[in-house]
């Protein structure tokens, strides 16, 4: 993760430690939710926690969940996520888990199911792991634990994470296009000056030599553009342009278009052919 995103995930950690909670049954079910998980030295705020909740709290009181109301749910949550669980940022994406004995990784998943909050699991290196990948799930769990200031920081970075992205694909997109519009522009003008050149482009009819003309004056111009200065379809501004560059690269197929379908006569026949045949009349 970048420095300012592990910054974030410290400050949402110390909001979440930082919370005290006003009922008895609260206070009982944080302490639950922490059990006797070490403390590591990077999360002070934790170990100022459970200084002072065990001050309150015996370690020992089981919590039942069945029998719990959903904010001593959130408490003991609370507690599981600060003692076992870990957030990381990486390339806008957020992951969620929780490493706990692999005895207690499915109980761990079915209680956060019943809260409408499924959650992945499996083993790893000999521990249970209970994991999210969802930005939506991972902001609702956040949200209903208690996090309020630094998720919605969180949001707001992941929100502009996805704007920069968008914008950037449009940008590239647009730019592509362009390039491509710019080479067809290009080879367009070759072909324009190519059959000036060699006198072809006087030949061809109007509309080809039309839009020619308009290219030339105007080569950044996009097809639909070169349609309405032209007052004429975009199909056909298209068809002649593809015909300017036909006949560019294939100088024997002048004129194809309009012969196609004709049938050649045969050298040295001067009229129309005798029927043959069944039928043939014969002088």
């Amino acid at each position: 993760m970048a420095d300012a995103d592990r910054a974030l995930v410290a400050a949402l950690r110390a909001e979440l430690a930082a919370i005290d909670p006003a009922r008895a049954c609260d206070r009982a079910a944080e302490v639950a939710g922490l059990g006797s998980a070490a403390v590591r030295g990077d999360r002070p705020a934790l170990g100022r926690l459970m200084v002072r909740l065990l001050r309150e709290v015996p370690p020992a009181v089981p919590f039942r969940w069945e029998a719990a109301a959903d904010h001593c749910r959130a408490a003991w949550l609370r507690g599981c996520f600060l003692a076992r669980g870990s957030l990381s940022i990486g390339h806008g994406r957020l992951h969620l888990e929780f490493v706990v004995p692999v005895e207690e990784a499915a109980p761990l998943a079915a209680r956060l199911a019943a809260v409408g909050l499924p959650a992945g699991v499996r083993t790893r290196r000999g521990r249970g792991v209970v994991t999210w990948k969802g930005a939506d799930e991972i902001g609702t769990f956040l949200r209903w634990i208690g996090s309020s200031a630094s998720l919605l920081e969180l949001e707001s970075r992941q929100v502009a994470r996805a704007v920069r992205g968008d914008l950037n694909r449009l940008l590239n997109a647009e730019s592509a296009n362009l390039e491509r519009a710019a080479a067809a522009a290009a080879r367009q003008l070759d072909a324009i000056a190519m059959l000036e050149a060699d006198g072809r482009l006087a030949g061809q009819p109007e509309v080809v030599r039309a839009v020619a003309a308009r290219r030339r004056t105007t080569p950044e111009a996009s097809l639909g553009e070169l349609a309405e200065e032209l007052q004429v379809p975009r199909g056909r501004v298209q068809r002649a342009l593809e015909r300017i560059e036909s006949l560019a690269l294939h100088p024997a197929d002048e004129g194809g278009i309009a012969t196609r379908g004709r049938r050649a006569e045969r050298p040295g026949h001067d009229g129309p052919r005798a029927p043959s045949g069944r039928g043939a009349v014969v002088a």
